[in-house]
């Protein structure tokens, strides 16, 4: 399973900490070997991506020299099993094993539940492959035992255990397609479906089983995009959150990680924090790219709300833009002036511009103005990507004019998070993601997305106000 890096590798030194693997740059070890991978995935028939997955390159050290691991996430074109890529942590394709012997006998019950007539036993018969159905579950979780860099060994159960999992795709759909009145819940210490099979824990398996020592890695996409999901192949992107932060926590114990780059971000990017007005009653402040608006659920990392209440415990913004979105946002110093802002957003009275710049393409816009309305939907499995749902998503509309042949005004009539991103990057939309966005096109040095101007009315005075600042 060990890869010799390309010549082009040479010379090149290895980072002095691993991969904070949920925010980062590729290190160039691992763009050269994920190079390879893809030229590899092309010239190879079994590999040939017909359809688009995550793969993944961890760089590590055997004896003073440099090599390569590569996997793929789950199952790829049929089969847990591919020559040269590291294996499954637990093979749940071996047709003599367990679990496909148990999945056969849950399919017997199955079957004959669809045979019986009988309420009685048919009742009986759902009871049993439930019980069949949760025990298999925990069987297989138990199974996914994961090491760490201190060598210690845990399953999934015991990681996960201090945290709450989604639940699961079936049962999403269910409730989507109104099979289940209720909205499902997150399950506290059950994993979720798929966890342990995604790039990074392959890897990271393999290496502590192999006495390898990890020294940088990266998730990277190859074959064409799926619709909903607008991923670019060769594009890197970060581990997900539901499945792979807890493991992935575990599993890094005893690495020399860097710190999330966010918060080293965070940090510098406050002196740029600027206010452009301010009275008794609200302010307008302007917050540069890169820095969150309100704190994160998953750390505590820097953030807007955060520095203005600081000096003002009182202080609360009105509305949020994305993290790498800049430009200006309301905030408010009583708990009054909050419940009038907010009434006002929620009414759409709020007037706002946003500018942004668009990744080079030979895509063309419908028009140069026009009206784009895509329902967007949170996908629940990949936070914090939305996706376009139009049997499900909510109402998202935006307003567009192209003043250039790639900077366009954009103007919401939702406030639906990533609606811009979304609504640009997708093929029923503008078709063009905009530069620099990380999860829906292709990195840059920030995401070209501005909030230029707000409008709205002053919630004590009555005055209408407009605040405007250039951007790029």
């Amino acid at each position: 399973m060990l890869h010799p890096l390309p010549p082009q590798a040479e010379g090149i030194p290895a980072p002095e900490q691993f991969t904070y693997p949920f925010c980062y740059r590729p290190h160039p070890l691992c763009q050269i070997a994920a190079k390879e991978v893809m030229d590899y995935c092309y010239h190879t028939p079994d590999m040939f991506p017909h359809e688009g997955k995550m793969f993944g390159v961890l760089i590590v050290e055997k004896d003073g020299q440099r090599y390569y691991l590569r996997a793929f996430s789950g199952i790829y074109n049929g089969s847990y099993h591919h020559e040269g890529f590291v294996p499954p942590v637990c093979d749940l394709q071996d047709r003599e094993g367990y679990f496909h012997q148990e999945e056969k006998r849950i399919s017997h019950i199955t079957q004959q539940l669809q045979d019986s007539s009988s309420e009685d036993e048919r009742t009986k018969l759902k009871a049993l492959r439930k019980e069949k159905s949760k025990a298999l579950q925990m069987w297989t979780f138990q199974q996914f035992r994961m090491l760490n860099a201190h060598r210690q060994t845990a399953d999934l159960l015991e990681i996960f255990k201090d945290y709450k999992s989604p639940f699961s795709v079936e049962k999403y759909v269910d409730y989507k397609e109104g099979r289940t009145p209720h909205k499902p819940k997150s399950k506290q210490g059950i994993p979720p479906g798929g966890a342990g099979e995604c790039c990074a824990p392959k890897l990271l398996q393999y290496a502590y089983q192999h006495s390898l020592k990890p020294v940088c890695m990266g998730e990277f996409w190859v074959g064409p995009s799926q619709m909903n999901e607008m991923r670019l192949e060769g594009n890197f992107y970060p581990s997900c959150q539901s499945k792979c932060m807890p493991i992935l926590t575990y599993m890094m114990q005893g690495l020399d990680v860097e710190e999330n780059p966010m918060l080293t971000r965070g940090r510098r990017l406050l002196q740029d924090v600027h206010i452009l007005y301010e009275d008794n009653d609200l302010m307008v402040v302007y917050k540069p790219s890169g820095l969150l608006s309100v704190p994160s659920k998953n750390v505590d990392e820097v953030s807007l709300q955060a520095y203005l209440a600081a000096s003002n415990p009182n202080v609360r913004l009105a509305h949020r833009l994305d993290q790498d979105t800049s430009g200006l946002i309301i905030a408010s110093k009583n708990m009054d002036t909050y419940r009038k802002l907010q009434q006002q957003f929620t009414q759409h009275e709020v007037e706002k511009k946003y500018v942004a710049i668009l990744d080079d393409s030979l895509a063309c816009a419908p028009s140069t103005e026009g009206i784009i309305s895509l329902p967007l939907s949170r996908n629940p499995f990949d936070s914090p990507r939305q996706v376009v749902d139009h049997q499900y998503g909510k109402p998202a509309t935006t307003r567009y004019h192209f003043v250039g042949e790639n900077r366009v005004e954009l103007f919401p009539e939702t406030g639906r998070t990533h609606q811009l991103r979304v609504h640009c990057a997708h093929p029923e939309g503008l078709g063009r993601p905009i530069k620099g966005d990380v999860l829906y096109g292709t990195p840059a040095d920030r995401l070209y997305l501005h909030a230029e101007s707000i409008t709205f009315l002053h919630p004590t005075t009555g005055e209408r106000l407009t605040f405007s600042e250039k951007g790029f």
